[in-house]
């Protein structure tokens, strides 16, 4: 379905072949595998008739990080040191660790616009989102888009383009309907936004989830902090993405399926799991920050709602 823009949030408009894109290395450095991944993305972008900006970004090191802070924060500035023609997209290469910090630099810029990117970049989409921003997309980074699989490189060109997108399904754990604007993350990085004012408002939201490697404890840790906050209690649905690598090896406590239920079972309000979304290799779907969004458990449906 095409979306509806919500929370107020003015929207791109949709890219058109020729449009410019640029650059983001706001997190980790890149290893030399990464490098080649980065390659493949932006082969695919070219592909789909996109001018990638050239970039000395992707090869910045300072320590484990891209670059230091006002370097990072200067790859999300409107135009290019030299001047020239504005990008219509801000695509992230990697994630890893690092947005966060340059949320309390003064010269970082945000500003309307497609930005691409999720795991470490939720810092970014989520503070585009609280300041009113629209254009935020939780989808593959390019360096993991070329080995997406290919309904998952389509379905980010589609959305990207204005084009209509299919309906996500998954596994009801607690039914119900809601409606509410789409917030979508990493569960570790968006915790340690709550509290901030680089939150979105969650109070009737429809909040996804996702997460890697972290073992089950931590996950039990992560919820009950959402819990004691009150944040979880404001969401009017909840689903959950990939969960990849979250199991203890030696198979002792609870596993991490198990948590997730235990923490999510009580809320009172529709939960869905299993959305083919986030850090595993059956594909990271693409969805925008901000649209309303309509969570089905009982169909077992996430969809987007039509505008107009």
């Amino acid at each position: 379905m095409q979306f509806t823009p919500s929370m107020a949030c003015p929207w791109p408009a949709p890219l058109q072949p020729g449009d410019r894109v640029r650059l983001v290395a706001a997190s980790s450095a890149l290893s030399e595998l990464s490098q080649d991944r980065l390659e493949a993305g932006v082969a695919l972008l070219r592909h789909w008739g996109l001018q990638v900006e050239p970039s000395a970004a992707p090869q910045r090191r300072w320590g484990y990080l891209a670059g230091r802070d006002r370097d990072r924060c200067a790859d999300l500035a409107l135009l290019p040191p030299e001047g020239g023609p504005t990008p219509q997209l801000w695509a992230c290469v990697r994630g890893g660790w690092g947005a966060a910090r340059l949320l309390e630099d003064p010269a970082l810029q945000l500003h309307p616009g497609w930005l691409l990117g999720f795991s470490d970049v939720t810092s970014l989409l989520w503070a585009r989102q609280a300041r009113g921003l629209g254009g935020g997309v939780h989808g593959p980074l390019l360096t993991t888009l070329a080995a997406e699989p290919p309904w998952s490189q389509e379905r980010l060109r589609r959305l990207l383009f204005g084009e209509p997108i299919d309906d996500l399904s998954g596994q009801t754990w607690q039914p119900g309907v809601a409606c509410g604007p789409l917030l979508v993350a990493n569960l570790t990085v968006a915790t340690h936004l709550l509290g901030t004012p680089h939150c979105p408002p969650l109070r009737g939201a429809i909040l996804v989830l996702e997460d890697v490697g972290e073992a089950p404890y931590r996950l039990d840790r992560l919820l009950t902090h959402w819990r004691l906050s009150g944040a979880l209690a404001q969401l009017a649905g909840l689903a959950l993405g990939g969960f990849d690598a979250c199991d203890d090896p030696d198979g002792e406590g609870f596993s991490s399926l198990e948590v997730l239920r235990e923490r999510t079972a009580d809320l009172g309000i529709p939960v869905l799991a299993g959305l083919p979304i986030g850090h595993g290799e059956d594909g990271n779907a693409a969805l925008p920050l901000g649209v309303m969004a309509r969570l089905d458990a009982d169909a077992g449906r996430l969809s987007l709602l039509r505008g107009g």
